[in-house]
């Protein structure tokens, strides 16, 4: 764990009250309403209003919410990157071309000259 796991500002409770106040943030931003927002996500007000007071929701509630605000770029902190070994990373240098060739044309290929 890190130190930030030990940060009573980052508890669950805290946390979740965090992303409510984004979720009404960008909403009230974008000028729509709860009901709307709702419909538009196919979601419940209700489970709208919980997500905005910083309650408990489905993972996939909150997946249709910030689909619908256009926020799915706060995601983007999950997306990993493929780790290559060095030994992988020399393997790859070895394969590379380190010169470019001759190109030889196929007329020096069919006619010999004889």
């Amino acid at each position: 764990m890190n130190d930030i796991s030990y940060d009573p500002s980052y508890s669950d409770k805290a946390i979740l009250h965090k992303i409510g106040e984004f979720i009404k943030s960008k909403r009230v931003d974008q000028n729509i309403t709860q009901d709307e927002l709702s419909q538009k996500a196919a979601i419940s007000r209700s489970t709208l209003s919980l997500a905005e007071r910083g309650e408990n929701i489905a993972l996939i509630n909150l997946l249709k919410i910030l689909r619908v605000l256009d926020a799915l770029y706060v995601l983007e902190q999950f997306r990993t990157q493929p780790q290559i070994s060095p030994l992988q990373l020399a393997k790859e240098e070895e394969k590379k071309r380190k010169r470019a060739s001759k190109k030889h044309s196929q007329t020096d290929k069919e006619d010999p000259g004889w």
